[in-house]
């Protein structure tokens, strides 16, 4: 067993779907095939798989500050194309996992933490969407947990202009490996 995990951070139809309700659109397309292939070596290789996924209420005060998305047991929470098919062909795989949070740091009130430390998980590799959002608190997240932290260039999108800025943070900041 590897003692590394992938983390896919809110690959949702409302985050990536054109008619999603907070969509990256085709940036966020353009990286689902790469996210599925990192996904299939993770498992291959031993390695834990872990969908972290926005939650939210209907009414959820999250809504003051952003259109509606991600409410729970709807169509836009569901994993978008390719990585929902991938999702359900391996989620009774041992190694792969699902994690709802409510928040941005996929470690904020969730089961994260303990699920990547009894599994000796020491390195988290990040991808997903937004890399200036989610992306990034959560690899502050990790590294305020003293998880080594790993971001896929290639494997993470966002709406605004500042995924590289971003990615140079993580490195500067939580000194965070880019591939």
């Amino acid at each position: 067993m590897g003692n590394e995990a992938l983390l896919i951070i809110d690959m949702s139809n409302d985050f990536i779907h054109d008619n999603g309700g907070l969509t990256v659109g085709e940036k966020g397309q353009a990286v689902v095939s790469n996210i599925v292939s990192l996904a299939n070596a993770f498992l291959n290789e031993g390695k834990e798989v872990v969908i972290c996924m926005d939650a939210h209420e209907k009414e959820d005060s999250h809504f003051n500050l952003w259109p509606v998305h991600n409410v729970k047991g709807t169509w836009g929470q569901e994993l978008y194309g390719e990585l929902n098919h991938w999702y359900e062909s391996n989620k009774t795989h041992p190694l792969v996992s699902y994690v709802p949070k409510p928040e941005y740091d996929a470690f904020y009130q969730t089961n994260l933490e303990e699920l990547l430390t009894s599994r000796s998980v020491k390195t988290v590799h990040l991808t997903g969407v937004c890399t200036d959002i989610c992306d990034f608190l959560t690899a502050y997240g990790a590294y305020a947990r003293g998880f080594k932290t790993v971001a896929h260039r290639s494997c993470m999108a966002t709406f605004s202009a500042h995924h590289d800025i971003f990615l140079e943070q993580m490195e500067t900041i939580f000194k965070t490996e880019i591939r």
